[in-house]
């Protein structure tokens, strides 16, 4: 049998007489007072969640009238008392416990109900240091963790979704709260005192500028719990962290089945990689397959731009992810769903484009309501086993960049057009990564490599195969442009890119061949750019 501490069981069932209210959300709040005032529970609460408790014409004692000292220091201390912590931390059935209780007039708190300062909105919304700083929730958390140690007595409540389960609890057991429940949402009320201690912390360390602090937490609010991860063997839930940047973590689907773990990293990938190209500059699409782009391109038109980025790699496309940086009108989602998609992300849509997609039932929609800054500071994890990684987002932009040529031959307007975008696909492409691009459109991608000449005798080979799909005498890589996310660390991968008909080259350079290189490229006849910025992407 489980025991509480000195061998005292841990009860099974848990009668519920008084409840402690003291929210920021006050949604549901009201409802789920009057339940529990109707089962009889005696209610107590702070400050607004009072005032909205008494308006509502239910019985509530405010929490001064349990502590005997008022509110002070504009409510930063109210709850921080032991008539509080001592009724919450109790154990009822140690006869030293209730020994205390009675000498010190305490009497039980059986359920707290709690959500934090909304500190996590309030910083994404642009507040300065000083209001960041006010919005740390310091009491919620204080009591939170205290009734969910004390979980044996105490059923704790952090989130309003959880008000009608733990009525029916109520309900279903004679106004007693059974054990499973109470262990369930102590695990969740720690959980989220932990997202919010995260939040605060990462936000502390963005503020003064610490890129490595010897502590870092990660915290995140389960979003849905999916059906299986990247194979059917693994468990998977996704998981938001409160970020406010537009992407997939923060659309809404219009339409379609519940996205797969695949499917929001592969549309993840592919939002990310749109957002690079201005709306107001031009119309762009990105087609992704397995975190990799298999076509992007930017034309006048959604329309013209999917169209030129499918002609890429039409065969990967088939059942990929399409990403636009525009509003989906009629006309691109016509032609998108021409064949079958598995994700369509945008910032908005027509009705005669939603309309259309609708007639593919399986299809998901995403409308963003924006794109994702890709300057913007963030952070990006991966787990290592015992440790994670942890590092900026990659915000490097080609056109913050001071690119510097090293050929003899300099590239045209047109070439340094396309040498920009086969720069700015690159970043998103895994490494090695060799994209070539034609006239504002991938005309061929090589990802994932060991060697960086093996990416581009793929990319070209794709090319040929593109070609001859479209039925086209040459592959477009004839008079194309040429990235590579990092430096050539030999002349090979670049005398093959040059075979395969690129005419100009772009990478970061710092290679100890440099020389070698560029030598290789005046004699080649080919105009070479580097960026100073390399774009690993693993």
């Amino acid at each position: 049998m489980a025991v509480v501490s000195k061998g005292v069981p841990i009860p099974e069932l848990v009668s519920v007489k008084r409840a402690l209210l003291s929210v920021s959300d006050k949604s549901g709040l009201v409802e789920f007072a009057k339940a529990l005032s109707d089962r009889g529970v005696e209610l107590i609460s702070t400050g607004g969640t009072r005032k909205t408790i008494a308006e509502a014409g239910l019985p509530v004692k405010d929490i001064s009238e349990v502590t005997g000292f008022p509110e002070i220091m504009d409510g930063r201390v109210k709850t921080l008392h032991p008539m509080v912590h001592g009724g919450l931390l109790s154990i009822r059935d140690d006869a030293e416990h209730v020994a205390a209780m009675t000498e010190h007039g305490i009497t039980g708190i059986d359920l707290l109900c709690v959500n934090l300062y909304p500190f996590e909105d309030t910083v994404a919304a642009g507040a300065d240091y000083a209001n960041g700083v006010e919005n740390i929730d310091i009491g919620g958390p204080a009591m939170t963790r205290a009734a969910a140690k004390n979980h044996a007595y105490v059923t704790t409540v952090v989130d309003p979704a959880d008000y009608a389960s733990v009525i029916e609890a109520l309900d279903a057991n004679g106004g007693q709260s059974p054990i499973a429940l109470r262990k369930k949402l102590a695990q969740k009320a720690f959980a989220r005192t932990a997202a919010y201690d995260a939040a605060v912390s990462n936000w502390m360390a963005e503020q003064i500028d610490e890129a490595a602090p010897d502590y870092r937490a990660i915290g995140g609010k389960l979003n849905e719990v999916m059906r299986y991860g990247e194979n059917p063997h693994q468990a998977a839930g996704f998981y938001v962290t409160g970020e406010k940047r537009p992407g997939v973590a923060t659309a809404r689907q219009v339409q379609g089945k519940q996205l797969s773990y695949n499917n929001i990293n592969d549309t993840d990938a592919a939002f990310e990689l749109v957002s690079e190209f201005d709306p107001a500059r031009t119309a762009a699409v990105a087609i992704i397959k397995h975190a990799n782009p298999c076509g992007v391109a930017e034309a006048s038109t959604l329309k013209e731009a999917y169209e030129k980025a499918l002609a890429c790699d039409p065969v990967s496309a088939f059942g990929g992810i399409v990403a636009l940086n525009g509003t989906l009108d009629a006309d691109a989602a016509a032609e998108i769903t021409k064949i079958f998609t598995e994700v369509i992300i945008a910032p908005d849509a027509t009705e005669e484009a939603v309309a259309l997609v609708a007639k593919k039932k399986n299809l998901r929609l995403l409308l963003t309501s924006g794109l994702s800054d890709p300057r913007a500071k963030g952070l990006y994890v991966k787990t290592v086993s015992g440790g994670l990684l942890v590092q900026d987002r990659d915000s490097g932009v080609v056109d913050d960049l001071d690119l510097k040529v090293v050929t003899k031959r300099a590239p045209s307007e047109q070439e340094l057009a396309d040498l920009k975008m086969a720069f700015r696909v690159g970043k998103h492409v895994k490494s090695n990564a060799i994209v070539y691009v034609k006239d504002g459109a991938t005309v061929g991608i090589g990802a994932g490599q060991m060697s960086r000449i093996d990416s581009a005798r793929i990319a070209a080979r794709k090319a040929e195969d593109a070609a001859e799909t479209a039925g086209l005498a040459e592959p477009l890589t004839k008079g194309c442009v040429v990235a590579s996310d990092a430096f050539f660390p030999f002349a090979d991968g670049l005398l093959s890119a040059a075979e395969a008909g690129a005419t100009a080259v772009i990478q970061p350079g710092g290679s100890m061949r440099d020389d070698e290189v560029i030598k290789a490229a005046d004699e080649a006849g080919l105009a070479m750019v580097v960026t100073g910025m390399r774009h690993f992407r693993h």
